[in-house]
């Protein structure tokens, strides 16, 4: 079914404005759930870009180090448990970089470019995950999509490209983000895979529900985007996953 542009587009506004509208009434108290900003009119207080998740080169002046290894720290001083601190840091990050993104594939069959050159983190004031931004908003669309003809957009051949190409764009900020796991707290690859699936998975089944749109279409992306991070190398397909998303 061709996505269609809200009726109150104006040519002011651009493709990322129009889709995170539709994000951000998801989950209508809390709309930055899913959606993003555009970096552009964003200050850089307590915004980090994701590249410097396993460095600190790259973030603003007077930026705080180790945006990591403070979450680490403050989840651990309160579930006093190194594993499950480590778990709901990185839960977070991927739900930063694919959760975000996976909700508009299946809701839209469209994707920000989530790369590690482009993806941007905003902080609370609890060192926790509360948005996310993006350096470069342009959207990758479907051919039938009605955005396809601006110039703020890339349109991609078929469905199946779009899931490889957000795959593969996720697979280099999650490379940053698994390298600052590794120097702050032991978590298993496995254990990290299956984040990365339960954040599609939940994606999939849980944005159709709150959008009022198509489960079997939401579910055929979801499971083009797990077939892309499986053919990538992320085993989100393992026997150990399938019992974890159960």
């Amino acid at each position: 079914m061709p996505v269609t542009a809200p009726a109150h587009c104006s040519t002011t506004e651009t493709s990322l404005t129009h889709a995170c509208s539709r994000l951000r009434a998801i989950v209508p108290d809390y709309p930055r759930v899913y959606a993003v900003a555009t970096m552009a009119e964003q200050g850089k207080r307590r915004w980090w870009p994701i590249a410097a998740c396993a460095r600190d080169e790259g973030l603003p002046a007077g930026a705080p180090r180790d945006r990591v290894g403070q979450m680490y720290a403050r989840l651990l001083e309160d579930l006093r448990s190194p594993d499950a601190a480590i778990t709901q840091v990185a839960a977070a990050l991927v739900h930063a970089v694919v959760g975000r993104v996976a909700a508009l594939v299946v809701l839209e069959g469209r994707a920000w470019d989530p790369g590690v050159d482009n993806l941007w983190i905003h902080m609370d004031n609890d060192n926790g995950i509360d948005w996310a931004g993006v350096a470069d908003g342009r959207l990758r669309v479907l051919p039938d999509d009605a955005l396809a003809d601006r110039r703020d957009v890339v349109t991609l051949p078929c469905e199946r490209a779009l899931a490889v190409w957000t795959a593969h764009r996720c697979l280099t900020s999650l490379a940053a983000i698994r390298r600052a796991l590794d120097a702050t707290a032991h978590l298993d690859s496995v254990r990290f895979a299956s984040l990365v699936a339960d954040a599609v998975l939940g994606a999939a089944t849980y944005v159709p529900i709150r959008a009022g749109s198509s489960r079997s279409v939401a579910a055929r992306r979801g499971q083009d985007l797990l077939d892309a991070f499986e053919a990538a190398g992320v085993p989100v397909r393992t026997r150990a996953l399938l019992a974890t998303a159960c």
